[in-house]
């Protein structure tokens, strides 16, 4: 009996656990560009282009290879524009009830694929090196999920820089050589930028033409957007970006969006790049010694570890975790986060970049998007759908837990031990943002007081009762306790004000 082939967006991997079960003499691939995936968040128009080209050219590979594609453009005039509506046509069409599926990275495609009245055989996807029953079997019976001896075990799994048992440098971790501050100049000269093609103009076009609306500038569009592709950006930041990448994973320039980041990560999360073949490549760098120790660990520990880790949590946790919100914040996320004008320097540039770029790296995600929404109080959930709609990379089984867990707290300690939250001086000692700012870094009270020093306080004070006891922030409290009383109710009343200002949609 004929069995449909269904293939996500992002899991365009020749390597799929439901191709390698499949029969390409009888077998139909089902691909669908589809209205109730590009529109469930409004995401960005990048990277519905990225990823609508990727499918497109991935589908001509398939058909290359032998496959038989049912393929549904966006805008085809049978197009029910539904996942389960292109398997439910394709079953009506190919006479079957039998489909083929590497299970889905979001609960909800899970879910929309566990209802359909066909017989869907969900194979694992063993495109990552940690089963869900090898996570689960790691967590049992922890106090605590930490993602270092998480890692740990990866390693010894993966044998990636290992020797015999020990790792190599005799240390698990080199993350105090990856600290240093914005350099002078960046020497590296960014992410290798591909030309559309005839197959991604098209895209565009169509792209252009339904998502013009959202946020996000379809301008200057240079994606890898096929394997080939994107082998050669990879090999382009190993020799040019990866030397210098732990050195200044943490820095933030204003006018250098990549410094010396990878930028692979919309590759391997759509199934372009193979993880492992990515870590290996990386791996060999170091062992030729054409890159330090310090970045090579810390780049194969942000795959290997925190990227399956943070997978790990998404499944383990299961389908409510986007729903969190132990802190019980409830402020709707400010029209800034749109591009809406603000005072902020750091805030300006990193949702500028997230505009113009469909990327942030880490540091810009999490201590000042990210930390700002914390401060401020604003709904997790808001949070977590922007943060889901803006980012080329950005998938709920790796994102939620970064936002909801890392970012927000929301989980209420299953990832961080305690909230990442720090004043401007962070911001300060990491960028070159402040020197520009309309706000002063310096000023802990008054007008030109950088609001980031005010919420700070402001957060720490409303939610005593929870963290004045965890050992990580007992310092904080301390410093806080030590200031008189007149300036603690400043700093509040300061803090107070600034947030009417945001709840009022005042420029801020």
């Amino acid at each position: 009996m004929v069995k449909l082939v269904l293939i996500l967006g992002d899991q365009l991997s020749d390597s799929l656990s439901a191709l390698k079960s499949a029969d390409k003499t009888t077998d139909i691939v089902v691909m669908a560009e589809v209205m109730g995936e590009a529109e469930y968040v409004p995401h960005h128009p990048k990277k519905i282009a990225f990823l609508f080209a990727a499918m497109r050219k991935f589908a001509d590979r398939l058909r290359g290879q032998g496959w038989t594609v049912s393929y549904f453009k966006l805008d085809d005039d049978d197009n029910p524009q539904t996942i389960s509506g292109a398997l439910l046509a394709c079953a009506q069409q190919f006479g079957t009830s039998a489909v083929i599926t590497t299970q889905a990275g979001e609960w909800r495609v899970i879910k929309a694929l566990d209802d359909l009245p066909l017989d869907v055989d969900v194979h694992p996807d063993d495109r990552f090196i940690a089963s869900h029953a090898e996570f689960a079997a790691w967590a049992e019976d922890r106090k605590a999920l930490r993602m270092e001896y998480f890692y740990r075990e990866m390693r010894r799994k993966t044998g990636l820089m290992m020797e015999g048992d020990k790792p190599a440098g005799g240390q698990w971790n080199f993350d105090h050589d990856n600290r240093k501050p914005a350099p002078g100049s960046v020497e590296y000269s960014g992410p290798m930028r591909f030309q559309p093609d005839e197959i991604t103009r098209e895209v565009l076009a169509l792209v252009r033409e339904k998502f013009s609306e959202n946020f996000g500038s379809l301008d200057d569009f240079w994606f890898a957007t096929d394997q080939g592709q994107a082998r050669q950006h990879l090999a382009h930041w190993i020799k040019g970006g990866l030397p210098k990448f732990g050195d200044f994973q943490d820095a933030m320039m204003g006018d250098e969006p990549f410094l010396y980041h990878a930028i692979v990560g919309l590759y391997i999360n759509a199934g372009l790049l193979d993880p492992l073949e990515v870590c290996k490549a990386v791996e060999e760098a170091w062992i030729a010694g054409d890159v330090p120790i310090n970045s090579a660990e810390g780049f194969i520990r942000q795959i290997i570890g925190w990227r399956e880790y943070v997978r790990g949590i998404y499944f383990l946790e299961g389908p409510d975790y986007t729903t969190r919100n132990v802190l019980q914040h409830a402020r709707d996320l400010p029209w800034l986060y749109w591009g809406g004008k603000t005072w902020m320097r750091c805030l300006e540039k990193s949702v500028e970049q997230t505009e113009q770029e469909a990327y942030a790296h880490h540091i810009q995600r999490l201590m000042v998007t990210g930390n700002f929404a914390l401060l401020a109080g604003v709904d997790p959930a808001q949070v977590h759908e922007w943060y889901l709609a803006v980012y080329a990379d950005a998938y709920e089984w790796v994102e939620a837990p970064n936002t909801i867990g890392m970012s927000q707290f929301a989980d209420g300690g299953v990832i961080a031990s305690k909230p990442y939250i720090s004043s401007g001086n962070y911001i300060d000692k990491m960028s070159d943002y402040c020197k520009e700012c309309s706000y002063k870094v310096k000023d802990k009270t008054g007008p030109d007081a950088c609001p980031f020093n005010l919420l700070y306080w402001h957060f720490l004070d409303r939610h005593r009762d929870r963290f004045s006891g965890n050992h990580r922030m007992g310092n904080m409290y301390r410093v806080w306790d030590r200031m008189t009383e007149d300036k603690r109710k400043t700093v509040l009343a300061d803090a107070d004000a600034f947030l009417e200002k945001l709840d009022a949609g005042d420029t801020v």
